[in-house]
């Protein structure tokens, strides 16, 4: 990466072919002719930057953009949550590389000290070295690590330094026992402060990162892609900004659309949206890119990918955790919610189906099969409707799709042996408008003590010694 034709940032190919931070571009080539040389664009880089300060609030509600391409994270309230500070780092780390970056990562009593820290981390890395623990959790440690730090990481130091060379001053031990009027005098107030920031001995202050009110992310793509599948890692990247947008604002989202953007100019067409409505609501970004990964799979692509767009379209209030003081057996609500998803997202909505009862007596018309995703938003108006007592009455686990007729034993309804009424009638009449059903329902018992649903039908009209006839319609389990 170039600026004002100087060499910035190296990559390890360049780096084993002599070329080192601070070389200009002819240098560069007549080292390594075929060395790519990118200019900075200081928009883009500013972005990239909101994009991981966006992502990182899923660990912290104070995120911090400070300067040289530096966060600070105040996770002193979440060690607790994600199991103390490696596992922390761990997941900070992932994220990262999730995103596509690399990071010098450092913890610390203060932000000042820890913004130090990962500031020597990111310049040894840059010149090749190994960058080394950069954690220190307690002031003591803290103040032994900044002794041997150099004095021209302090940014108001660096105007200084040839002066500071020609005095042999080189860290931050020997800076502080120069003496402080005279030192203010020459630098000025901000390096004190700075200095007395990173040992804890003034307060700090931050401006923290601000989550947008509603959520819409983009991405551009280095190259045209042709294939769906190969874009997972670009809506990953996008799926964790959205992560860390609804856990700073406590929201659980329902319904997100991932847009996929294709050429602009003459043979421009509207992007192919790719939405995806989650049966619970979910702000995990393991469910989010699951799910996507399965509908990308099927995606046809109608011409090239040369951008990505995210938007949360449907959130709500996420949901406090259970309060149950034992798991439920088997796995939660949540996690049969998220199989059911994942089954949608992999067999298409239309053939992942749920009961749906109906607000009818009949018991052929009273369930709908629905789509698993519609029957959130329709079962409360079903509920609504439905007679007040259908829910106390008692319904066979199998109900056959057509009754079948029954033969007529020494007066008794007979089915493999003769059955034996077990219950009182249920008498079931109606349908008037459609399909009229005048019926006494039976619970009846077998040889095998297997119990069956049968209905006796009732003739309306017909003499009294006409034979009734009987029907099996349900079993029970």
């Amino acid at each position: 990466m170039l600026e004002q034709e100087r060499v910035l940032a190296v990559s390890p190919l360049a780096r084993a072919a002599g070329v080192g931070r601070g070389m200009r571009r002819g240098g560069v080539l007549m080292l390594m002719p075929e060395a790519r040389l990118h200019e900075r664009d200081p928009a883009r880089e500013a972005e990239a930057l909101d994009a991981v300060a966006l992502a990182m609030l899923q660990f912290t509600p104070q995120v911090a953009l400070a300067e040289e391409a530096t966060l600070l994270l105040d996770i002193g309230a979440s060690l607790r949550l994600f199991g103390g500070i490696r596992a922390l780092c761990a997941r900070v780390r992932a994220s990262l590389q999730a995103l596509g970056f690399t990071a010098s990562i450092s913890c610390a009593p203060t932000a000042r000290a820890a913004w130090l820290l990962a500031r020597a981390g990111a310049n040894r890395l840059a010149h090749g070295q190994r960058q080394g623990r950069g954690r220190a959790l307690r002031m003591a440690s803290l103040e032994r690590r900044l002794e041997h730090l150099p004095v021209a990481l302090l940014p108001p130091a660096r105007p200084y330094m040839s002066w500071f060379e020609g005095i042999g001053c080189e860290r931050l031990g020997e800076l502080r026992r120069l003496p402080r009027p005279g030192l203010q005098r020459r630098c000025g107030r901000e390096l004190l402060d700075t200095l007395d920031a990173a040992y804890g001995m003034c307060p700090e202050l931050f401006e923290w990162v601000a989550p947008p009110e509603s959520f819409r992310a983009r991405l551009e793509l280095f190259d045209r892609i042709e294939q769906a599948d190969l874009l997972l890692a670009g809506a990953r990247h996008l799926v964790l900004q959205l992560v860390g947008w609804l856990c700073a604002r406590q929201l659980a989202v329902e319904r997100i659309t991932l847009l996929m953007e294709h050429e602009r100019g003459r043979v421009a067409m509207p992007p192919t949206p790719l939405e995806i409505a989650l049966a619970e609501p979910s702000w995990r970004d393991e469910h989010l890119v699951r799910l996507l990964k399965e509908r990308l799979a099927r995606q046809e692509l109608p011409a090239p990918v040369i951008g990505l767009g995210l938007e949360a379209r449907q959130v709500r209030a996420m949901a406090p955790p259970t309060e149950s003081l034992f798991p439920e057996p088997g796995g939660s609500e949540e996690d049969r919610m998220r199989m059911l998803e994942l089954l949608v997202a992999r067999l298409g909505a239309d053939n992942v189906l749920q009961a749906l009862p109906q607000a009818d007596y009949r018991p052929e018309v009273a369930n709908e099969w629905v789509p698993v995703q519609q029957k959130a938003e329709r079962a409360a108006q079903a509920a609504a409707r439905l007679p007040p007592d259908v829910s106390s009455l008692p319904r066979p686990s199998w109900l056959l799709a057509k009754p079948i007729a029954l033969l007529i034993r020494n007066h008794r309804p007979f089915y493999g042996s003769p059955l034996k009424v077990a219950s009182t009638p249920e008498r079931i009449e109606a349908g008037w408008w459609s399909d009229t059903q005048t019926r006494d329902y039976f619970i009846a018992e077998g040889q095998d003590h297997t119990l069956y649903w049968i209905y006796r039908e009732r003739i309306v009209g017909s003499g009294e010694d006409a034979e009734p006839r009987w029907y099996l319609h349900g079993l029970f389990g």
